[in-house]
C-alpha cells in the first residue's frame, strides 16, 4: 500500500456507535481509547480518527475536514449533500415516518384542515408535505419530536426502529417517509488523492469482509459418490462447493458459504438427498 500521512475518519457518536464498533473490531481494526476520548485510535495505519455526531460527520465530510465517515443515509438525504458511498454496513436500520395521534385519525389518515408538523428533517419533511398536498405548517423539533403531539403538533416525522417509542406515546404510523441505515461516506475530492483512496478501499474490504460473513455459514458434508449431483443441485453458494474426495473412495467431501437464511430449509432436505456428518460453522470474514 502506498504510504500517507492520514486519512481522516470520523466516527458516529450515540446509538450507532456500539455496531460500528463492533464492526471495526471484528474486521481486524479495533477502536482504542476509552468513553471521554474523542480521539481515538484505529489499528489500520494511515488512519486518524475523531468521534462526532452522525449529522456533524456529514457535514465535516462536505466541508473536507473528514475525508471518510459513518452516518446515518437519513442525514445525507436531510442535508442534500454529494457525496462517495463506499459501503452499506446494514447497520442500524430505521424507518421514517409520520405518525400523528390515534384518536384524530380518520380512516387511517390525517385529519382535514391545517396541521403542525413537527421534526429533526425539515427538507424531508417539507418534501413530504409536498407531496402527499398537506396544508401543512413545518415546526422544527431538536430531539424527543414524538413527545409533541397532541399539544404542540398535530403529525410527527420521525425515525422509528420498532415504533415503540411511538406508540408509547400514543401515536400510529400512517404513512413511511423513507428508510435509513449506517453507511461509510467519503468527501469527493479525498477520493481523487489515489493514496488516500487505496486506504479506504482497503478499509472497506476488510468491513465488507466481516458483512460477508455474518450473513453466511460454512457448511460441510459428506456425501455418497451417487448422490453427489443430487446434494449439489440444491446447495448455495457464492460460486462453485468445494468437493474433494473421501479416502478409499467413499464418497466426496462438499464445502459451501450458504446464507444463514437458508438452514432450516436446507438441512432436512440435504438429508433427504443423502447427505450425511454435516457440519455448520460460522466464518469471522469472507473475501470473494
Amino acid at each position: 500500500m502506498q504510504s500517507v500521512k492520514s486519512v481522516k475518519i470520523a466516527l458516529p457518536k450515540g446509538r450507532m456507535q456500539e455496531g460500528v464498533f463492533k464492526l471495526l473490531s471484528d474486521a481486524g481494526m479495533p477502536v482504542h481509547g476509552d468513553d471521554r476520548d474523542y480521539r481515538p485510535s484505529l489499528a489500520l495505519d494511515g488512519l486518524e480518527a475523531k468521534i462526532l455526531k452522525p449529522r456533524n460527520i456529514i457535514e465535516m465530510l462536505h466541508a473536507g475536514t473528514r475525508d471518510i465517515g459513518f452516518a446515518g443515509s437519513d442525514w445525507v438525504e436531510e442535508l442534500g449533500l454529494e457525496l462517495v458511498e463506499l459501503l452499506d454496513t446494514g447497520l442500524d436500520p430505521v424507518r421514517l415516518v409520520a405518525a400523528a395521534p390515534t384518536a384524530i385519525l380518520v380512516d387511517g389518515w390525517l385529519p382535514p384542515g391545517r396541521l403542525l408538523v413537527a421534526s429533526e428533517y425539515e427538507r424531508i419533511t417539507r418534501k413530504w408535505i409536498a407531496a402527499k398536498g398537506l396544508d401543512a405548517v413545518f415546526v422544527r423539533s431538536y430531539g424527543a419530536t414524538e413527545v409533541f403531539p397532541p399539544d404542540d403538533a398535530d403529525c410527527v416525522v420521525d425515525n422509528t426502529a420498532t415504533g415503540s417509542t411511538l406508540r408509547a406515546n400514543g401515536l400510529s404510523i400512517v404513512d413511511e417517509v423513507g428508510k435509513s441505515t449506517t453507511k461509510l461516506y467519503a468527501n469527493p475530492e479525498s477520493m481523487k488523492d489515489p493514496a488516500k483512496r487505496e486506504t479506504a478501499e482497503a478499509m472497506v474490504l476488510l468491513l465488507q469482509s466481516v458483512l460477508n460473513a455474518r450473513g453466511r455459514v460454512m457448511l460441510e458434508i459428506n456425501v455418497p459418490a451417487d448422490r453427489l449431483d443430487a446434494v449439489v443441485e440444491i446447495l448455495p453458494c457464492m460460486r462453485e462447493p468445494t468437493i474433494s474426495q473421501l479416502m478409499e473412495n467413499a464418497g466426496y467431501a462438499v464445502k459451501v458459504a450458504a446464507p444463514k437464511a437458508s438452514l432450516a430449509k436446507l438441512i432436512p432436505e440435504i438429508r433427504k438427498r443423502g447427505g450425511t456428518d454435516i457440519i455448520v460453522t460460522e466464518p469471522t470474514r469472507i473475501v470473494p
